[in-house]
């Protein structure tokens, strides 16, 4: 099993597979009601990993998380808003 690390100061999740690397990028913003909400950006899994469901852990770890901060959740990445729906 591919170990998922959180680099919050780089506002993204990364999984190591082989020496590559797969990344879920996210944007943190306070909203007028005093709430956060996060902004799943982008994904990124090398073409030789991909179809091998690594997008989709990295996205579910990080709407994991962002639920456990009790952040607005928002995607405007195409993969990540499916989860979102």
């Amino acid at each position: 099993m591919e170990k998922i690390d959180h680099l919050p100061e780089q506002n993204m999740f990364l999984i190591d597979v082989g020496g590559n690397r797969g990344e879920l990028h996210y944007r943190l913003s306070e909203q007028p009601s005093g709430t956060t909400s996060i902004d799943f950006t982008s994904t990124f899994v090398p073409p030789v990993f991909r179809g091998k469901g690594l997008a989709e852990k990295l996205v579910r770890a990080g709407i994991k998380w962002a639920k456990e901060q009790g952040y607005e959740l928002h995607a405007s990445c195409w993969y990540a808003a499916k989860f979102i729906r």
